[in-house]
């Protein structure tokens, strides 16, 4: 077509050489010129959208959008505590005579766990026992004697001193006695015993120790950058790495607090107790500190390009690539939570999204 052109111009420069009017035979050509141009540029628009074979189709992949529930964790680590978890000690310094349990055992509150030896103690509230009986009878007669206004008032008064005197002793011997014995403050396992019978012993010395496995917690301390996004009833979902168990609860209790060493605040959890979980064992925390008040659309970051001044996505109508502008309200995980830009079941192209342009036709071979 060009050349055709070229030749029609060369002939009227020829023609246009031998007219007397040359400029109105060269405004003639100028304006077959643009006319010639304009007419090879449509022929050429048309050929272009005709010739179908011409056009590069590329291969990509798509998947349709769909909305769910979109939810932010927070991550910490914790530990497994008892809040009865006592560690028991003779009040008396002593030797130890017996032992009536031993680790594993389940015992009740109150229950003697050992013994030391209190039998001095013991022979000494017998002696006084016997006193006791003495000076009670004693007392009895002269109080009947003061009753009817018999003897002296000094005598009454020192017989009644002597019995509760006598009284007061054998209790405060009793009560070292007591002493003597390990006595369990709580129901609970038998978690250790570090004595033996014959040895000797003092408080202080950690003897027997008692757990109380159905009142197990898990706690953990959490940044104070979160304190505004943690409460107490969020939900979490608990890890632990060491069995490989997981289970959902919530937290039972979020500290106000802040430490001023570690500027972390105290969160706890509640465990189900229906499994066989340790004391100082180790727990991964995730706290669910938001979630979408209505599903939305979710789209995998990596999917999602960067422009000059917002966030793009390549979409597929009609075999032809169209960029989508997102907004991202949240991330989390590796996916974006989209406040507005595209819809459910827009096909998102996910692979050969980075080859393409906008308004490139493509094929969804794959």
């Amino acid at each position: 077509m060009k050349n055709k052109f070229s030749i029609i111009l060369v002939s009227a420069l020829l023609i246009a050489c031998g007219s007397p009017d040359k400029k109105a035979q060269l405004e003639k050509l100028k304006s077959q010129k643009a006319d010639l141009e304009t007419k090879i540029s449509a022929l050429e628009e048309e050929l272009a959208k005709s010739d179908t074979t011409k056009q590069k189709l590329v291969d990509v992949t798509t998947s349709p959008l769909t909305t769910q529930t979109f939810k932010t964790y927070i991550e910490v680590q914790g530990r497994i505590d008892a809040d009865e978890n006592v560690t028991l000690s003779t009040e008396m310094p002593g030797t130890v005579t017996k032992i009536n349990v031993k680790v594993g055992d389940e015992v009740s509150k109150g229950q003697i766990l050992a013994e030391t030896d209190a039998r001095a103690v013991q022979q000494q509230i017998v002696d006084l026992q016997t006193n006791l009986e003495l000076a009670t009878q004693v007392y009895q007669k002269q109080k009947n004697l003061w009753d009817q206004k018999i003897g002296t008032e000094i005598q009454y008064l020192q017989a009644k001193n002597t019995k509760e005197s006598l009284e007061h002793k054998i209790a405060t011997l009793q009560e070292q006695v007591r002493m003597s014995k390990i006595i369990s403050p709580i129901n609970g396992t038998i978690d250790a015993v570090n004595i033996k019978i014959g040895q000797a012993v003092a408080p202080g010395f950690p003897a027997i120790n008692v757990i109380n496995f159905s009142n197990l917690k898990i706690k953990a301390d959490v940044s104070e950058s979160y304190a505004s996004r943690v409460k107490t009833g969020d939900e979490v979902l608990v890890l632990f790495p060491d069995i490989k168990d997981t289970l959902s609860s919530k937290i039972k209790y979020a500290a106000r607090a802040i430490n001023n060493l570690t500027r972390t605040f105290l969160v706890e959890v509640l465990l189900d107790n229906k499994k066989e979980y340790h004391p100082n064992m180790v727990a991964k925390l995730k706290i669910n500190d938001y979630q979408s008040p209505s599903p939305k659309v979710v789209i995998p970051v990596k999917y999602i390009q960067k422009g000059t001044n917002n966030h793009f996505v390549m979409i597929m109508e009609k075999g032809v690539a169209v960029k989508k502008t997102i907004t991202i309200s949240r991330e989390y995980n590796g996916n974006a939570e989209i406040a507005e830009g595209v819809n459910e079941g827009d096909l998102l192209i996910t692979e050969g999204y980075d080859l393409i342009n906008e308004g490139d036709h493509v094929n969804p071979s794959k």
